[in-house]
C-alpha cells in the first residue's frame, strides 16, 4: 500500500512554514525535495570520507572512489544501460545536451538537417541552434497542436536522408505531455538519424529503459528525482561516445600528455574532465535507491490520481484555462485564470505558503504558440496529497477574488 504520510516524514522541508502557513510545495517540475536518506549520505561523505577520487593511494580517496563508481553502477542498472562506461556523470541535463551538441559540431556538415520538437525546454533548443550556426546545418521543428501534442505526421514529412539528429523531451516541462518517444526513435533510425531524449521531467515519474527504447542519448538531472543539484547523467550508446570528441580538456580525461600530443582516456573518463561533483554523484545513487524502494509503478499510479483530482478541481473555477490537455500526460498542470497575470496569482499563493512556478518555464515557443506571456504551473510529486490540493484550490479562489 502507498503510504504517503510515512513518505512525507522522510522530507524534513515539508515540516516548515512559509509566511506562517504550512508549506505546500507544487514546484516539483523545477526541482524536487530531498529525503533525509539522501541528506544523510551527503553529510556522511563530508564528515567521513571527503577526498578526490581516482588515482589516490590513501584510504579516503579509495573509499570515495568506490562510493562514486558504485553510484555509477546504480545509475547504469536503473536506466538499463548495457555498460557502466556508457554512463557519463555531468553537472545536469543542460551539460549533457551541450556535451553531445559540441561533439556533433565535428561530425555535421553544411546542409545536414537536425530536428527538434516544439515542446522543448530552452536547454534542448539553444545548443542545437548554436550547433547549426557553427556547422551550417539546418534546424527544423516538429509542430504541436492545441492539446500540447506533437503532430507526428509532420515529423514524418520532415525526415529524409539529410536528417542526422533528432532531439525531443520525454515529458514536456511546461505542459506535462508524455511524448511517444519510442515511435519517434524508430522513425528517426529508419533514415539513419541519432536521437537524444531529454529525460529531465520523465525520470521522477517513470523508469526509462534505454536499451528497450533503443535511444542513442538520454539525459537527466538528479535534482528532479530527489537528489542534489549540480549532478546529472548522460547515457550514450558506446558507438556514439567513441565517435564524439571530448567536450572539455583537463585532468582525468587524458591517457598521456606531452607538448606534442595528448591521448584521451577510455570511456567514461574521456568526457569527465576535472574534479567531478563527487558527493553529488554518490547522493544521486542514493536518490535512485530511495525512489526504487518506493517503486515507480506505485509512484506513477499515485501521481496520476493527484493529477486527475487537481485537474477536476481546477476546471470548476470560472475563467480558468488549462494548457496542455493531452490524455497522455503526467504531474504538471499549466493554467491561467481570465486576464489575471500569472505572477500576481503566484505571489499571493506564496503569501499563503504555496509554491508554484509562474512565467514561460524556459519554454517560450510554447507560450508563443498559445499567444500568452506565461502560465501558472502546479507540478506534483509522490509526497504531495489531495489535502494539499484542496488547500491550493481554496487559496487560488481567494487569490482570484482579490485580483478580479
Amino acid at each position: 500500500m502507498f503510504d504517503v504520510k510515512a513518505i512525507r516524514k522522510d522530507f524534513p522541508i515539508l515540516n516548515r512554514e512559509v509566511n506562517g502557513k504550512p508549506l505546500i510545495y507544487f514546484d516539483n517540475a523545477a526541482t524536487s525535495q530531498t529525503p533525509q536518506q539522501v541528506i544523510d549520505v551527503i553529510v556522511d561523505y563530508y564528515s567521513n570520507y571527503n577526498a578526490n577520487i581516482h588515482r589516490g593511494v590513501h584510504s579516503l580517496s579509495q573509499e570515495a572512489t568506490d562510493a562514486y563508481e558504485q553510484a555509477r553502477l546504480k545509475i547504469q542498472k536503473h536506466f538499463n544501460a548495457k555498460h557502466p562506461y556508457e554512463v557519463i556523470l555531468t553537472s545536469g541535463t543542460t551539460h549533457g545536451i551541450n556535451l553531445v551538441a559540441n561533439g556533433f559540431s565535428s561530425l555535421l556538415e553544411k546542409g545536414d538537417e537536425v530536428i527538434v520538437s516544439a515542446l522543448e525546454h530552452h536547454s534542448n533548443i539553444v545548443p542545437w541552434q548554436m550547433l547549426c550556426e557553427r556547422t551550417g546545418a539546418i534546424l527544423k521543428v516538429i509542430p504541436m497542436n492545441e492539446n500540447g501534442e506533437l503532430i507526428l505526421s509532420e515529423f514524418n514529412s520532415l525526415l529524409n536522408e539529410n536528417t542526422k539528429l533528432v532531439f525531443v523531451n520525454h515529458i514536456s516541462n511546461a505542459l506535462g505531455t508524455i511524448n511517444p518517444i519510442k515511435d519517434i526513435i524508430e522513425k528517426a533510425h529508419s533514415v539513419g538519424a541519432a536521437v537524444l531524449v531529454d529525460g529531465a521531467q520523465s525520470c521522477p515519474h517513470i523508469k526509462p529503459d534505454v536499451q528497450e527504447l533503443d535511444v542513442d542519448f538520454y539525459v537527466c538531472s538528479a535534482h528532479k528525482m530527489c537528489g542534489p543539484t549540480g549532478v546529472g547523467m548522460l547515457y550514450g550508446k558506446e558507438k556514439w561516445l567513441k565517435k564524439l570528441p571530448p567536450y572539455q580538456g583537463g585532468g582525468e580525461m587524458i591517457a598521456e600528455v606531452t607538448f606534442e600530443k595528448t591521448t584521451y582516456a577510455d570511456l567514461p573518463h574521456k568526457f569527465e574532465a576535472g574534479t567531478p561533483n563527487i558527493c553529488g554523484g554518490i547522493a544521486f545513487g542514493a536518490a535512485i535507491d530511495y525512489m526504487n524502494q518506493i517503486g515507480f509503478d506505485s509512484i506513477s499510479q499515485y501521481e496520476h490520481g493527484l493529477l486527475e483530482y487537481a485537474t477536476e478541481q481546477l476546471l470548476q473555477i470560472e475563467g480558468l484555462k488549462i494548457y496542455g490537455t493531452s490524455k497522455n500526460k503526467t504531474s504538471v498542470i499549466s493554467f491561467n485564470v481570465g486576464n489575471i497575470h500569472p505572477y500576481d496569482i503566484g505571489t499571493i499563493l506564496d503569501k499563503m505558503g504555496i509554491a508554484v512556478r509562474t512565467g514561460h518555464h524556459c519554454a517560450q515557443p510554447i507560450m508563443d504558440f498559445y499567444k500568452i506571456p506565461g502560465t501558472i504551473r502546479a507540478s506534483f510529486m509522490f509526497y504531495n496529497t489531495k489535502e494539499e490540493i484542496d488547500t491550493f484550490i481554496a487559496s487560488l479562489k481567494k487569490a482570484v477574488m482579490m485580483l478580479s
